[in-house]
C-alpha cells in the first residue's frame, strides 16, 4: 500500500479505488443520497423521542458515524485530485508563458493544450 497523491497512485491508469471514489463522489452529491441522509437523521431524532432502548440509539448514533466519516475520506480524496490538477494547470501555463517571453511556441504550449482538457479524459 502506498501513501501517496491519488493523483499519483497507479501511474497514468486510474484505478478501481480511483473509479470507486468516483462514482461514490458523484452519488454522494446527488439527491438520493441526500434523501438517504435526511432518513438516517429522522431515525435517530425519533430513536430519541421514542426512547428506544441503549442498543438503538448505539446504532443509529454510530451508523451517522460511520456516513460522516466514509464522506470525510471521499471529501478528501476529492480535494487532493483537484489541487493536483490545478498544480499541473498552473504548471503549463508557466511554461507556455515562459517559451512565449523567449518567442517561440513549443512543447509548454503543447502540454497547455493537454492540462487545460484534462477533465475530459477523466
Amino acid at each position: 500500500m502506498s501513501i501517496q497523491n491519488p493523483a499519483h497512485r497507479g501511474g497514468a491508469r486510474r484505478g478501481k479505488f480511483e473509479q470507486f471514489a468516483e462514482y461514490a463522489s458523484h452519488f454522494t452529491s446527488s439527491p438520493v443520497f441526500f434523501f438517504v441522509c435526511l432518513l438516517l437523521v429522522a431515525a435517530f431524532i425519533s430513536a430519541h423521542a421514542a426512547q428506544l432502548s441503549l442498543e438503538w440509539l448505539l446504532l443509529t448514533g454510530e451508523s451517522m458515524t460511520a456516513v460522516t466519516l466514509l464522506l470525510l475520506a471521499l471529501l478528501k480524496n476529492s480535494e487532493l485530485r483537484a489541487e493536483h490538477a490545478i498544480q499541473r494547470k498552473l504548471d503549463a501555463i508557466a511554461a507556455a508563458l515562459l517559451e512565449m517571453n523567449e518567442g517561440h511556441e513549443g512543447r509548454a504550449f503543447d502540454n497547455l493544450r493537454d492540462s487545460i482538457r484534462m477533465e475530459e479524459e477523466t
